[in-house]
């Protein structure tokens, strides 16, 4: 005769889990909460609906607040290594999503930071079978874990070259162009010209310092390039066929379909730990 589930392990099942009908229906539930409780908060933000509901804002804000508080507190007590959740990504960001309601309690103001529980919203990949999108997601912070120094490496040669250039663009301007009257103020028109983003705001008015922005404007180009095409690269070597299973020690996703163990923790799949 099987064993019956402990609690945790029934816990577990449920809120780790979407392949039963209990665990989807808890991961839809709390994605539904969690989008009315950040439409509250915006609302809350309205002045003149804040007026007539403001009372009914803030009691519907804690409600939520209290909620996931509660599920915060069973995430950690289903799993068998609770540190590994709360010092994971959706650990922290679990966390970071009920406190701005109780530090507001201390700075008025911090509750409408409640929104960032929309970074939990990224669950809606597992509980509607999108695994491979919540994959891809995972394995684009590995390629810029992996590529951190190669993109540090861009970000200093980056900042080298918009210095130089805003201080050539400085000299060049300065004597009849009010709007370069300083270095940094032309470091941050090159920050934007390189970025191709052009906010308009100040611009070159002499012909070399107009063949000096159209230079930069090209050259923003293989700037953005560059670092694009090593992390699609990577993400293409990566990419292959893996699950959605969390472990039942650590919470962490992104197996792949025939492990037995994790790849992080080294425990069983199992939740009985078969």
């Amino acid at each position: 005769m099987k064993k019956p589930l402990s609690w945790r392990e029934w816990g577990y099942n449920i809120i780790y889990e979407s392949d039963t009908p209990a665990g989807r229906f808890f991961d839809i539930f709390i994605i539904c909460c969690i989008l009315i409780s950040v439409i509250v908060v915006m609302l809350d933000s309205v002045g003149n609906l804040d007026d007539k509901y403001g009372a009914l804002f803030y009691n519907l804000q804690w409600f939520f607040t209290l909620l996931f508080t509660v599920e915060y507190a069973l995430r950690i007590a289903c799993i068998n290594n609770p540190w590994r959740y709360v010092t994971s990504y959706y650990g922290i960001i679990d966390l970071l999503s009920i406190l701005p309601i109780y530090l507001s309690l201390f700075a008025n103001g911090l509750q409408y930071l409640m929104v960032i529980r929309l970074l939990r919203v990224l669950r809606i990949f597992r509980a509607f079978k999108m695994s491979r999108y919540s994959n891809e997601s995972s394995i684009l912070y590995t390629t810029f874990r992996q590529k951190q120094d190669k993109i540090f490496v861009l970000i200093f040669v980056f900042m080298t070259v918009v210095v130089i250039v805003g201080t050539i663009m400085f000299l060049i301007e300065s004597p009849n162009n009010p709007n370069f009257s300083n270095i940094p103020i032309s470091v941050y028109w090159a920050i934007v010209t390189i970025t191709t983003v052009g906010f308009g705001d100040i611009v070159p008015l002499s012909s070399l310092g107009k063949m000096l922005a159209s230079l930069i404007m090209l050259m923003g180009y293989s700037v953005l390039a560059v670092p694009a095409v090593q992390i699609t690269s990577e993400m293409a070597r990566k990419m292959k066929k893996i699950g959605s299973r969390a472990c039942p020690n650590c919470s962490q996703e992104g197996h792949d379909t025939d492990a037995d163990f994790c790849k992080w923790c080294g425990s069983s799949l199992s939740p009985e730990g078969e």
